[in-house]
């Protein structure tokens, strides 16, 4: 089965390009697979990470919280609950 995460960033305005720089150089490999399983997306002053992995893959997967506390200082908090990102992870139950 796969999964599908989609986070929400909002960069501080001065730290945008340093930030969006280090969100595509996180899963470069996954960005440039054929097909592929990494995006990212602009929104207003948001950036949107979807990443599509293997059920193991996700599990064994924890770089994204070290890399998060490596660039969090490059963002805005959202709120006191969902602090610097707003994730949103799911199976994919219609693979295309």
């Amino acid at each position: 089965m796969k999964r599908m995460s989609i986070v929400r960033f909002k960069p501080k305005p001065e730290c945008y390009d340093e930030f969006l720089e280090a969100l595509k150089s996180l899963q470069e490999q996954r960005a440039q697979a054929d097909p592929p399983a990494a995006w990212t997306l602009r929104r207003d002053d948001e950036l949107i990470r979807v990443v599509i992995r293997d059920e193991e893959e996700f599990a064994a997967d924890v770089s994204n919280t070290n890399w998060l506390d490596s660039v969090r200082h490059l963002l805005q908090e959202y709120n006191e609950v969902d602090r610097h990102a707003i994730p949103l992870t799911g199976e994919i139950l219609d693979p295309a």
